[in-house]
C-alpha cells in the first residue's frame, strides 16, 4: 500500500496531490458522446477503461482548478465566502471544489435533485452570492424561484444549453481561459489566498437531508476533514481503481474521494443508472457504497439462482454455507465475532468446538467450490473488487454476512454529517461483523442513559467499564462541528462541552467495536411502557424475498404494526403469473403468503420478545420514493411516511388488528 499525504487543510492536499502525483491519472468521467451497444466479440475491439472514461491527470486538474480559482477572485469571490455547488458526480464538481478551496472560500453543495424548496431556502440561508450550476435543468429550477435570493448575483454554468447561453451566465470553461490568461501574466492571488488558510477556517457548509425538520447547516472545518484522512484506517494504492456512485455532495463520498486523492488513486464517476455496465468497463477494486447497493445486488443472486437448475442451485448453496461455516470459525478463533456478553470460559469452550466441526465440515467444500461459485459470483461487480466501505444506513445482518462470507469485504462504518463524517469503521484488525468497528483514533466515544444521562460506556465502577450496555451515543474529537449554522438552538440541543449527542442508539460490544441499535427519535413506545427499536425488526423482514420496503409502526399503540411492499420478483420467483404490483395486490393467496413470512421472521425462536411481534400489517399502495419518502441515502422519513399514510394506519389498527 502507499504512503498517503497528509496537510493541514484541504486546499494544501488538493496542492500537494498536483504535485506528487504528477502526470497520473486522477478523475475519469463517462464519456457522454460515446454510446455503449452490446459488443461484437468478433468483430468490435475490446472495451478499455480509456475509451469510456477518459481521464485527466492529477497536474491537469490542479492546475486548471488554480486558473478557475484565479477568475473567481478576479469576478470578486473574497475568502471565507459561500460559493453554492449544485451538481451529481463529475470531474466538473471535483474541478470546482478545488478552485473554491483555493479562493479560501467554502462550498455549499447539493445534488441536482434539489428541489426549488430546498434550494431557496440554502442558497438565501447561506447567503450565497455565487453559484455553479451542473446544467439547464438545474437553472430552470433556480430561476423559478430567482426573486427570492437577493444575495445571488453571479451563475456559473457546467455544460451549456443546446439553445444558446442565457444573458448575464457566465461558463466554466470561459473563467478556466480567463485565468489561464491572468496566471500568464504573474497573477499569483490563488497562491496568497492558499497561504492565508488556516485549520479551522471553514471548508464546506453541508446542509443535512435529514428525516426530520428544516435542513440545517453543518459547517465542516479543514481541521476535521483532515483528520479524517488521516485517522481513517483504509488503505489504499495508486494502482487502486475506486468508483464513486454515493451523491458526491454527501459528506461521506467527499472524504472517501479526498482519501483516493491522498493516495494518487483514480477515481471513476458512474450513477446508479450505468453501474452495471460501468462495473465490468471499470473493474473497480474499491468504492464508497450504502446499503442500498447491496441489497439490490443480494436481491439480484438471489433471483438468479431460483431461475437456475437444481444441481447450480445446490453448489450454490453449499458453497455459500460452507464459506459461512469457514469464515466465522476463522473469525471466533480470531477473536473478531460478534460478543455482547462476558463470556465464561465454559462458553467459549462450547463455542470453540462448535466451530472446530463446522470448520472441519465446511473446508473441504469450501476448497473446491470457491473457485468454482464464490469467484464468479465476485465477478458481477468486475471481478477485481476487494473492499468497500459501507455507510449512511445500516446493513442488514444477512446482507453483510451473505458477502463477506463469499469474499466480498464490507467495510461498515458510521457517523453522521455533523462529525464530517465517520466515527468508527470496521479494521482488518477488528472485523466485527454486527458492528461499524472501532472508534477511529483520537476519537472519544461515550454511551449515556436516555432518561438520566448517567454514562453508561465508559464506567470506571465496572470491570467490563460498562461494555454491552446500550443507551446515545456521543462523540468527542477532531471531525465534531463546532455548532450548526445560524442555529444555536439546535446547536445546544446536540452539543455539549464537546461531546456531539448523535442521536443513534448502540453499544461498545465486548471486541471493543461499535454496534449501533437504532435511533432514539425511531424508538417506539407502546402503550405497555415497552421501548421498541424498529431498525432490527426492519431489517429482518426485508430478509424476506417477498417483502421489497417496510415500516414499523406502533407509537402509543397496544402493539406494533407495518406497511409492506411486496416484491413483484419474489412472488414471480414464488410462481405468481404476474407482471405488476398491481396484479399481484388483487391475487388472495398474497395475504396468507406475507402473513405466514411475517410470523416465521418476527418470533421467539429468532430471537424477538412478545411485546416487539408485528400485530397487525397493511400493504402499501406504492413504493416509497427518493425525495420523497425516503432520503437519498435511502433512510425512511418516518414523519412523512406517518402523515401521508395516517388513515391507511388508522384503518390497519382498527379493522385488520391480529
Amino acid at each position: 500500500m502507499s504512503e498517503r499525504l497528509v496537510s493541514a487543510t484541504i486546499a494544501e492536499l488538493f496542492l500537494r496531490a498536483g504535485k506528487e502525483w504528477g502526470s497520473r491519472p486522477a478523475f475519469a468521467t463517462r464519456s457522454a458522446r460515446i454510446s455503449h451497444p452490446k459488443r461484437d466479440k468478433k468483430t468490435d475491439p475490446p472495451r478499455t477503461q480509456e475509451r469510456f472514461f477518459p481521464s485527466v491527470s492529477y497536474r491537469s486538474w490542479c492546475d486548471r482548478a488554480c486558473d478557475l480559482a484565479t477568475a473567481l477572485i478576479d469576478i470578486g469571490v473574497a475568502a471565507r465566502e459561500h460559493v453554492g455547488l449544485l451538481s451529481d458526480n463529475r470531474f466538473e464538481w471535483i474541478l470546482a471544489d478545488a478552485a473554491i478551496q483555493f479562493c479560501g472560500a467554502a462550498d455549499v453543495p447539493r445534488g441536482s435533485d434539489i428541489t426549488p424548496l430546498e434550494m431557496s431556502y440554502i442558497l438565501d440561508h447561506a447567503e450565497v452570492q455565487v453559484l455553479f450550476l451542473e446544467n439547464e435543468g438545474v437553472l430552470v429550477k433556480l430561476q423559478s424561484i430567482r426573486k427570492q435570493l437577493p444575495f445571488l448575483k453571479t451563475i456559473i454554468l457546467m455544460e451549456v444549453p443546446s439553445n444558446g447561453l442565457p444573458e448575464g451566465i457566465l461558463t466554466m470553461n470561459d473563467l478556466e481561459e480567463r485565468g489561464r490568461k491572468l496566471r500568464a501574466l504573474g497573477d499569483r492571488r490563488m497562491e496568497i489566498r492558499v497561504a492565508e488558510i488556516v485549520p479551522d477556517d471553514l471548508c464546506t457548509l453541508i446542509y443535512t437531508s435529514g428525516t426530520t425538520g428544516t435542513p440545517k447547516g453543518v459547517p465542516i472545518t479543514h481541521r476535521s476533514l483532515c483528520s479524517q484522512i488521516e485517522n481513517i484506517t483504509f488503505h489504499l494504492s495508486k494502482e487502486e481503481r475506486a468508483l464513486s456512485i454515493l451523491p458526491i455532495w454527501h459528506s461521506y463520498e467527499r472524504v472517501f474521494e479526498m482519501l483516493v486523492i491522498s493516495y494518487g488513486a483514480t477515481l471513476y464517476y458512474s450513477s446508479l443508472r450505468h453501474l452495471q455496465e460501468d462495473l465490468k468497463t471499470i473493474r473497480p477494486t474499491v468504492m464508497a457504497s450504502a446499503p442500498r447497493l447491496w441489497e439490490a445486488l443480494y436481491e439480484k443472486i438471489m433471483a438468479s439462482v431460483a431461475q437456475q437448475q437444481r444441481v447450480m442451485q445446490f453448489l450454490f448453496h453449499a458453497a455459500s454455507r460452507s464459506a459461512h461455516w469457514v469464515r466465522h470459525a476463522v473469525a471466533f478463533f480470531q477473536g473478531m465475532q460478534l460478543n455482547l456478553t462476558r463470556r465464561t470460559w465454559k462458553e467459549s469452550l462450547i463455542k470453540g468446538l462448535h466451530h472446530i466441526l463446522r470448520w472441519s465440515l465446511g473446508i473441504i467444500p469450501f476448497l473446491l467450490l470457491e473457485p468454482l461459485v464464490l469467484r464468479r459470483l465476485r465477478n458481477v461487480i468486475g471481478g477485481s473488487f476487494r473492499a468497500t466501505i459501507s455507510g449512511g444506513g445500516a446493513l442488514p445482518p444477512h446482507i453483510d454476512s451473505f458477502f463477506n462470507d463469499i469474499g466480498i469485504r464490507i467495510f461498515e462504518g458510521y457517523g453522521l454529517t455533523e462529525s464530517a463524517p465517520v466515527l468508527a469503521v470496521r479494521t482488518e484488525k477488528n472485523f466485527v461483523l454486527g458492528t461499524v468497528g472501532p472508534p477511529l483514533p483520537k476519537t472519544e466515544i461515550k454511551i449515556i442513559d436516555l432518561l438520566t444521562g448517567k454514562t453508561l460506556y465508559p464506567d470506571k465502577n465496572r470491570t467490563d467499564l460498562g461494555r454491552g450496555r446500550s443507551g446515545e451515543i456521543c462523540a468527542r474529537g477532531p471531525q465534531i462541528m463546532k455548532g450548526y449554522y445560524k442555529n444555536p438552538e439546535a446547536t445546544a440541543r446536540v452539543l455539549s462541552e464537546g461531546w456531539l449527542r448523535t442521536g443513534d442508539i448502540g453499544m461498545m460490544t465486548f471486541n471493543d467495536c461499535l454496534k449501533i441499535i437504532g435511533r432514539c427519535k425511531e424508538t417506539i413506545v407502546l402503550r405497555s411502557g415497552e421501548n421498541v427499536e424498529p431498525l432490527p425488526i426492519e431489517s429482518r423482514l426485508l430478509e424476506s424475498p417477498l417483502i421489497e420496503q417496510c415500516i414499523v409502526l406502533g407509537q402509543d399503540q397496544k402493539h406494533l404494526g407495518a406497511l409492506l411492499l411486496p416484491s413483484l420478483r419474489g412472488f414471480i420467483n414464488r410462481g405468481f403469473n404476474v407482471t405488476s404490483l398491481e396484479e399481484l395486490l388483487h391475487q388472495q393467496e398474497i395475504h396468507a403468503l406475507l402473513h405466514h413470512e411475517i410470523q416465521r421472521l418476527i418470533s421467539k425462536s429468532q430471537g424477538f420478545k412478545s411485546f416487539e411481534r408485528i400485530g397487525c400489517w397493511s400493504v402499501l399502495p406504492k413504493p416509497f420514493e427518493v425525495g420523497d419518502e425516503l432520503t437519498s441515502t435511502y433512510k425512511l422519513k418516518r414523519h412523512i411516511i406517518t402523515d401521508r399514510y395516517h388513515h391507511l394506519i388508522q384503518e390497519m389498527y382498527e379493522n385488520h388488528c391480529a
